[in-house]
């Protein structure tokens, strides 16, 4: 049954329809039922700060992720002391549960209260692209709330929208988050070997396409320069760009106050040398070099919580 929605119309809460299969639910599922339980009756400044407040407490308990991510940021703001690296990082963890309680809100709410929640910057690049006939590839960090722009472009721009996604484990909460994704139109591919042709099909289609490109996470990535040393992120983008000629554009979302800030970079152009090898690393060089410029803006909102960066993997030193 639908519920009322203090910020927009009424709508299912999502996961609450029939299992896909008759096995009990997870605990994870479980514990984001939960929490979609929690902020849906929340006004969007309330699940806001419950987020983030839960993100600070999360850092309390997790230490050793809260370290991989100061070490991550020390390549990104080399010229601060540890106190504030580790401030830093903490607000990461902030940013996360914000992101994470954003999220979890989203299907709840009105093609109205996106849009008045959302700026955006750029908009005129992803419009060029859309006369061309072939959807353009957004190219994001880890940062912020992204899934609001996917939200904005769905609901509020009825856009077609689809982004590939790491495949969760357990298999309930993957479908648990593919029925929130798809609430607000976006069409979730699984990341995987049948990922690529999918989304060249889409974004022939004139489909928007979103990747998260700071992480290579199947390890089949190129290594390219990022914030002055070497990491490996994913050729995906590039490749894609390659075979169909999609307008690559360096996209992020961070948080300002009660606003979300969509800022899109005018398209990173795909080499053209005749060598794939030669051309990919170039353009993933150029994508990151962009990736670069945004995560500058908001450092305090970037949660890559891996190692991204071969010392990042180090034992801590010892701190007096």
């Amino acid at each position: 049954m639908a519920r009322a929605d203090p910020e927009g119309q009424p709508e299912p809460l999502i996961g609450s329809s029939p299992p896909v299969s008759p096995r009990l639910p997870s605990s994870a599922a479980l514990l984001f039922r939960l929490g979609q339980l929690a902020v849906r009756p929340l006004p969007v400044a309330a699940a806001a700060t419950l987020g983030t407040t839960a993100g600070r407490l999360a850092a309390r308990f997790r230490p050793d992720q809260v370290e991989v991510l100061r070490r991550n940021l020390e390549r990104v703001v080399p010229a601060v002391d540890d106190e504030r690296l580790t401030r830093l990082a903490v607000e990461g963890f902030a940013s996360y549960g914000r992101y994470w309680a954003e999220t979890l809100r989203l299907p709840s709410l009105s093609a109205e209260a996106i849009d008045r929640g959302f700026d955006v910057d750029g908009f005129e690049h992803i419009q060029a692209a859309l006369r061309t006939g072939t959807g353009p590839i957004m190219v994001l960090p880890h940062l912020g709330g992204w899934e609001w722009a996917a939200a904005w472009l769905g609901r509020v721009g009825e856009m077609p929208i689809c982004a590939v996604v790491e495949r969760l484990e357990p298999d309930d909460v993957f479908v648990f988050f593919e029925r929130l994704r798809s609430s607000y139109g976006v069409n979730v591919i699984p990341l995987g070997p049948d990922a690529l042709a999918e989304v060249v099909s889409r974004v022939n289609a004139g489909d928007i396409t979103c990747l998260l490109a700071d992480r290579d996470l199947q390890g089949t990535g190129l290594d390219v320069e990022f914030f002055g040393a070497t990491v490996r992120m994913p050729a995906g983008p590039a490749l894609v760009a390659r075979r169909t000629g999609a307008a690559l554009l360096p996209t992020s979302v961070r948080f300002d106050g009660d606003r979300r800030i969509c800022r899109i970079l005018p398209p990173v152009a795909p080499a053209e040398t005749g060598s794939l090898r030669a051309d990919l690393q170039s353009t993933t060089q150029a994508l990151a070099s962009a990736l670069e410029i945004l995560v500058s803006e908001a450092p305090e909102q970037w949660h890559v919580l891996e190692p991204l960066w071969a010392d990042s993997a180090e034992p801590p030193p010892d701190r007096d």
